[in-house]
């Protein structure tokens, strides 16, 4: 028997709240399938399982908030081909009334939020599912998100603090010539159509992956006293929330996408972050965090490492002359200020033949 736990979605994660199961007492899953949808205090998560068979019992229902590592499901492993369909139509549990209902993770969360009873609801979404903005009309105040919003800020407050206690930061910045990359990048993108097109924001992407490839020692987790190198380059990007709050999923084995996926899943990516619907991997697995706050206007950016990774990589603006700032900041007990400023060096030089990263 296989148990699906509550995960620990992010270093800091101590409890989450189960917004809804996708499948019911009885249904056959596969491995990797998104069993169910985990609030957290950043966003809603879906939740995969790692091994395929029947769900045998759910242990928890939806709204309830437990600690990580509490056994949510039973799923009864290697038996698909045992139960008649019969005997799994009986075996089906009454679902309860706000269950049924067809809502999105989002619209769902906002609801309990506001507290505004989906039952009486008509949705407005795909086949009359309740999307976020029938709850935002349904509600007149918007409190609740404030607090959610204060209490994202809050995780991640508690999050840098205990980074700059205990990671014995040093900080680094180069000053990068972008006159290349942005002449190839125009010329790609007059040459494709609009929904081919690169951003900016993924040659930046494409830079770092492939120099953490020649510099492993800032991709991994500093766990147990001891560096441990990630497999794959699973690159962690900063993403501004609707409403407040900052969330950074990871661009997963962005070491062996191409620049024309990268775009594909970064637009992928930073789209299901603003609609609650990232997948638990994104959430726990990044191997370093990248942040780009010059479309703001900042010049440059030193960060705040999130454990347990040992570095992050910031952007400042565009400036006249087409140059940029890329600053590093990372964890002394794993590199130093000369490896630092290699991968500085590296992540510049890629950028001055863009035609090589496609």
């Amino acid at each position: 028997m296989y148990e699906f736990k509550m995960p620990a979605l992010g270093a800091e994660m101590t409890e989450g709240t189960l917004l809804e199961w996708n499948y019911k007492e009885g249904d056959q899953v596969k491995a990797h399938d998104i069993i169910a949808v985990i609030d957290t205090d950043k966003a809603a998560i879906e939740a995969e399982t790692f091994r395929g068979g029947v769900i045998e019992k759910f242990l928890v229902e939806p709204g309830e908030k437990v600690k990580v590592g509490t056994v949510l499901a039973l799923i009864r492993e290697g038996e698909e081909e045992a139960i008649p369909a019969e005997e799994k139509m009986e075996k089906q549990p009454v679902i309860s009334r706000p269950q049924k209902v067809k809502i999105s993770p989002l619209a769902r969360k906002l609801a309990e939020e506001r507290n505004v009873d989906i039952r009486e609801i008509q949705g407005t979404g795909p086949g009359g599912s309740i999307v976020e903005a029938d709850i935002q009309k349904a509600s007149s105040t918007k409190p609740a998100v404030r607090d959610h919003a204060l209490s994202m800020k809050k995780v991640i407050a508690a999050a840098m603090a205990k980074s700059k206690r205990e990671i014995p930061h040093y900080y680094l910045s180069n000053e990068i010539d972008l006159n290349k990359a942005l002449s190839w990048l125009e010329k790609y993108n007059s040459e494709h159509s609009v929904t081919e097109r690169i951003l900016y924001a993924a040659l930046l992407v494409k830079a770092v992956a492939k120099a953490l490839k020649k510099h492993p020692e800032f991709n991994g987790f500093f766990i147990d006293d001891e560096f441990k190198p990630g497999d794959s380059v699973h690159m962690g990007f900063a993403i501004s929330l609707r409403g407040g709050g900052l969330i950074a999923p990871a661009l997963l084995n962005a070491d062996s996408l191409s620049l024309v996926d990268i775009m594909k899943n970064l637009t992928d990516l930073v789209a299901r972050a603003r609609t609650g619907k990232l997948r638990d991997k994104e959430i726990s697995d990044s191997t370093i965090t990248i942040t780009n706050l010059g479309e703001f206007g900042v010049d440059s950016v030193l960060g705040v490492i999130y454990p347990p990774q040992v570095a992050l990589i910031g952007f400042g603006k565009i400036t006249s002359n087409n140059t940029i700032i890329t600053s590093l900041s990372a964890d002394h007990r794993v590199s130093n200020g000369l490896s630092g400023s290699r991968l500085l060096t590296t992540i510049s030089q890629i950028l001055q033949e863009p035609d090589k990263m496609l």
